[in-house]
């Protein structure tokens, strides 16, 4: 028949003292852990890639009427599904309340990987097409290109 040992007063403080250390010990690592993992260096960022930005703002003449506006966007937000190069198409109406914008109303953006990519652009065939969509419509036009300055 199996019997359970008698342990020893010396016994008890042995286990308590291991018991102690092992707490010491993981207490310790986590410490170290927490100090390398904050006293380390932030992961670098990737500097944001710098794109082409193709800024368009409009003026339109007196009488184009809200529906041809309307019309006029549609064809211009379908130019993206048309022409690769476009990697995005942003558009909005002038709410600037600085009284600056010589009567240009409605502003779009389209972001091109480069300049090489843009200069395909301007001359495709469906970029022909929406400017003699628009341009009887229009009484002013801007157009501003630059390559974003990200850091």
């Amino acid at each position: 028949m199996f019997t359970k040992p008698v342990s020893s007063p010396c016994d008890d403080f042995f286990y308590q003292y291991v018991s102690f250390m092992n707490q010491i010990l993981c207490s310790l690592c986590a410490v170290l852990l927490f100090a390398t993992t904050a006293l380390a260096d932030p992961p670098k960022k990737q500097a944001p890639k710098a794109m082409l930005q193709h800024i368009v703002l409009f003026k339109f003449k007196p009488e184009t009427t809200p529906e041809k506006v309307t019309e006029i966007i549609a064809a211009f937000e379908a130019l993206p599904s048309k022409i690769k190069e476009i990697k995005s198409f942003q558009w909005g109406t002038n709410n600037s309340p600085e009284k600056l914008d010589k009567g240009l109303t409605h502003a779009f953006i389209l972001t091109f990987d480069s300049a090489k990519d843009r200069d395909t652009y301007l001359p495709h065939p469906a970029h022909k097409q929406f400017g003699s969509v628009v341009g009887p419509w229009l009484a002013d036009v801007t157009v501003v290109d630059f390559v974003n300055q990200a850091k």
